[in-house]
């Protein structure tokens, strides 16, 4: 596996948990702080994937389908739909 270096600022109380946790292990700090990235980075990227795609459809650039559409294709009546929507609301 090919690495490559990431030079980073901390907040020093983050710094303080992060060399603590390392102490206490005895693993680098650096295994952590991949760990961390292993975990999450998908989850950031999909949120910020998400972000961008609302924002480009309130621009009016990314296609939308109707709702209608949508619940007759995953096997709905819509009006069942909205009849029981109303319902709630009463």
């Amino acid at each position: 596996m090919s690495t490559s270096v990431v030079s980073i600022r901390l907040p020093d109380d983050l710094k303080g948990r992060l060399e603590a946790l390392s102490r206490v292990t005895g693993r680098p700090a650096a295994f952590y702080v991949r760990e961390a990235l292993e975990e999450h980075l998908a989850e950031l990227e999909w949120a910020y994937s998400v972000a961008a795609r609302a924002e480009a459809i309130r621009r009016g650039t990314e296609p939308t389908r109707p709702l209608d559409d949508v619940t007759r294709e995953l096997g709905f009546d819509p009006d069942e739909l909205h009849a029981e929507a109303r319902d709630d609301d009463a």
